[in-house]
């Protein structure tokens, strides 16, 4: 990047632009029973831990590198009302996927409803997230999700 200095036009000044990357590392999931929560979200998202969980703490990783992160934190107290965020789920086979989901202890918060691609499940401790069906080639005029 050139800047031109006011006081000497004739001389321009060079300085060197730096990029500054910012990604998502992790999404973190606050839970009471960190046990029943941790071992949820790895089975719902084949994730493995970075460490072995410890003192209430683990980071999830996606085996393959591909995708953020979930971390799982243990708190005194869960907050719930309107989430001001949550994870969307993408699925090649939303309603497969559903039900493996309720196997491991989610239940169905809402169903989707006719033209819509998600539905809204909650995590065993009742922590909102949506599983989204991903667009077929010849299905691509479903409801894009909205939030919860």
């Amino acid at each position: 990047m050139i800047i031109e200095n006011e006081m000497y036009l004739s001389s321009p000044v060079i300085v060197q632009a730096t990029t500054m990357t910012l990604k998502i590392g992790s999404f973190v999931i606050n839970c009471k029973d960190f046990d029943k929560t941790y071992k949820f979200w790895q089975e719902a998202l084949h994730y493995v831990p970075r460490r072995p969980p410890a003192q209430g703490w683990v980071v999830l990783k996606d085996p393959t590198g591909t995708s953020p992160n979930v971390s799982v934190n243990q708190t005194e107290e869960l907050k719930f009302g309107r989430n001001r965020m949550h994870l969307d789920l993408y699925a090649n086979d939303q309603k497969a996927e559903v039900e493996r989901l309720i196997k491991l202890g989610a239940t169905i918060h809402k169903p989707a409803k006719q033209g819509q691609d998600f539905v809204i499940m909650a995590d065993p401790e009742g922590k909102l997230f949506c599983v989204i069906q991903i667009p077929h080639a010849s299905n691509d005029k479903s409801a894009s999700a909205q939030s919860i």
